[in-house]
């Protein structure tokens, strides 16, 4: 539609994960929406980037960020645990409660976020004013700091946002900000139902079961199944029970689609990641514990993955494919390598064919 603009788009609901270069504007390209260049996104006064669900920052609507906070808030204390890693052992201990301690945790981040500050100020910081069961001794950094979930998580609480393009993370509040207490909301079926992350999982990565979102929010699978849909129907899928918003019928997908998804895009995001690629043998090379590649995605079949190089105005992509590729779907990922080039504003160098 010649007039979509980037706000129109359906996955903001849902928040786009923006993990490595580009990756909120080209996950937008890959979907249709009109984005010529990455600032389009980091720069846009409509949009507003968080740390939100795994504690990963996203882009959401700017206008949506208070109802965002209600929708990602943890369902429960044993919830609330779960989603903060290892943190909430020293603060059980301590007779605190997961979202108490996120409350205390945000508080902390309001009174000390007064200006745009930088991740690491903030951390050292709010070790000075949290008390022991907050803080770790983290042997990687050789210093006593907050836990890194928990840190993550209570910014969006305390009404702070994330500075598009900068490393380290440059916190600052979000403007207009509701008067409120810091902490997560009370009820995340609060939230408007377009922007409920459960819903959403059914929306955006369903037909799947309650196994398939708690391991996307971290969250525990009771809590996923007692805030199951009641609109959610059942169907099955491979043979496996799994639920969908509304009736689902599987229709054919353009055998000419060809995309180059980055590697944090939400379609490699799902946790049903036997139906997207059978071949097991396939997921470590797919998802590897550190240095994630793309996915190439060809109609509705991942043909491989690839990476990107670049040197100086350069720009090339290596392309591992698992089996034969017919000239079409090169002569597609050539096209797609050059689109992502000149979203860079880089000329593409050429395709390496692994």
């Amino acid at each position: 539609v010649a007039d979509r603009t980037v706000v129109d788009a359906a996955i903001l609901d849902f928040g786009i994960q923006d993990t490595g270069r580009d990756a909120a504007s080209w996950a937008l390209v890959n979907r249709g929406v009109p984005v010529p260049r990455p600032d389009a996104v980091s720069s846009s006064d409509e949009l507003a980037l968080a740390w939100t669900l795994r504690g990963a920052p996203h882009f959401y609507r700017r206008a949506d960020l208070p109802d965002v906070l209600v929708a990602t808030s943890p369902f429960s204390d044993v919830d609330a645990a779960k989603r903060m890693i290892g943190a909430a052992q020293p603060l059980a201990a301590a007779g605190i409660g997961s979202r108490e301690g996120l409350s205390r945790l945000a508080t902390a981040l309001r009174d000390i976020v007064t200006a745009p500050t930088v991740k690491g100020e903030v951390s050292s910081r709010l070790t000075q004013v949290l008390e022991e069961p907050y803080l770790r001794d983290c042997v990687p950094c050789g210093a006593v700091h907050s836990w890194e979930q928990p840190f993550r998580l209570g910014a969006l609480y305390a009404g702070l946002e994330l500075e598009p393009g900068t490393s380290p993370p440059v916190l600052r509040q979000i403007p207009d900000w509701p008067q409120r207490e810091p902490g997560p909301a009370p009820d995340p079926l609060a939230a408007p139902e377009r922007l409920q992350v459960i819903r959403n999982y059914l929306r955006f990565l369903g037909p799947a079961a309650p196994t398939d979102v708690a391991g996307f929010l971290n969250a525990p699978l009771a809590e996923a199944k007692a805030h199951w849909p009641e609109d959610a129907v059942e169907v099955r899928v491979a043979g496996r029970k799994t639920w969908s918003l509304g009736e689902w019928v599987s229709s054919p997908v353009d055998p000419a689609l060809l995309r180059l998804l980055g590697p944090f895009d939400l379609l490699l995001q799902g946790r049903d990641r036997q139906l997207l690629v059978t071949d097991r043998a396939r997921h470590k090379a797919l998802w590897p514990t550190l240095g994630r590649p793309g996915a190439v995605l060809s109609g509705s079949e991942i043909l491989g993955t690839w990476r990107p190089r670049a040197s100086g105005r350069k720009f090339s992509v290596t392309v591992e494919a698992w089996g034969p590729v017919d000239r079409a779907s090169r002569d597609r990922v050539q096209e797609q390598a050059d689109l992502l080039a000149a979203h860079r504003g880089l000329s593409l160098a050429g395709v390496i064919w692994g």
